[in-house]
C-alpha cells in the first residue's frame, strides 16, 4: 500500500470519526418522535466528493461502527440500519453526479438528487423495513407508532398521514439543512483536505 493511499484511509476513517461524533450533537423537532436531527452525513458528504463513493461508504461504515462500538443498540439495530441506508441513499447518488459534473453547479445537482432519493428510500424504508422489524423486536402494533407520531402531530392517524406530516418533512429538512451546510463550506474545506492525501 502506497503512501496515498494510506492518507486517503486515513483521511476516510477521520472523516467516519467526525461523522460519528456529530451523530451525538443531535436535538429534537416537532416532526419525528423516534428521530432527531443531526449533521453527521456533512462529512460523508463532503468525504464522498473528494474520496469518491468507496471513500464515501468508508465514511458511512466507520461512523456506524463506532457508534455500535461505543453506544450499543436500544433499536434492535433498526436506528443503525436505517442511519446507513439513508446515508448511502443521500450520498452515493451526489458523490456519482459530481464526478461527472465537476462543478459547483454539479455539486448542488447532486445533492438534490441524493436529497430526493433520501427522501424516497425513507418512506419506503420505514414503512415496510425499519418499523415492521422494530414492531416485530418489541411486540408492537402498527396503531402505537401512529398513536405516537399523533402525539406530537395531530393530523397524523394512519400510514399516509404519517408520510405526509412526519417522514417526509422531517427527511426533507435534514437534508436541506444538510445540502446548504455543504455547499457554504465545501471550498474552504475540500483544498487542505485533499492536500493530505495528495502530497
Amino acid at each position: 500500500m502506497n503512501r496515498n493511499s494510506v492518507r486517503r484511509l486515513t483521511l476516510a476513517a477521520m472523516m467516519g470519526a467526525i461523522a460519528f461524533v456529530l451523530m451525538f450533537l443531535s436535538f429534537p423537532t416537532p416532526l419525528s418522535p423516534f428521530a432527531e436531527l443531526d449533521f453527521s452525513a456533512l462529512p460523508e458528504l463532503i468525504g464522498g466528493f473528494i474520496l469518491g463513493p468507496a471513500g464515501a461508504l468508508e465514511i458511512i461504515t466507520v461512523k456506524i461502527l463506532l457508534k455500535l462500538i461505543f453506544k450499543p443498540t436500544s433499536t434492535a439495530f433498526t436506528g443503525e440500519l436505517q442511519a446507513f441506508l439513508l446515508s448511502v441513499a443521500y450520498v452515493l447518488p451526489a458523490v456519482l453526479w459530481y464526478r461527472t459534473h465537476r462543478t459547483k453547479s454539479g455539486a448542488l445537482a447532486g445533492i438534490i438528487i441524493g436529497s430526493v432519493v433520501s427522501v424516497v428510500t425513507a418512506v419506503f424504508t420505514n414503512l415496510y423495513l425499519i418499523f415492521p422489524f422494530y414492531m416485530n423486536a418489541f411486540g408492537m402494533q402498527w396503531d402505537a407508532i401512529i398513536g405516537m407520531c399523533s402525539e406530537l402531530i395531530p393530523a397524523i392517524h394512519d400510514k399516509l398521514t404519517m408520510v405526509l406530516y412526519s417522514i417526509v418533512p422531517f427527511n426533507a429538512l435534514s437534508r436541506v439543512l444538510t445540502s446548504v451546510i455543504t455547499m457554504l463550506l465545501y471550498k474552504r474545506i475540500s483544498v487542505p483536505l485533499k492536500k493530505l492525501i495528495m502530497y
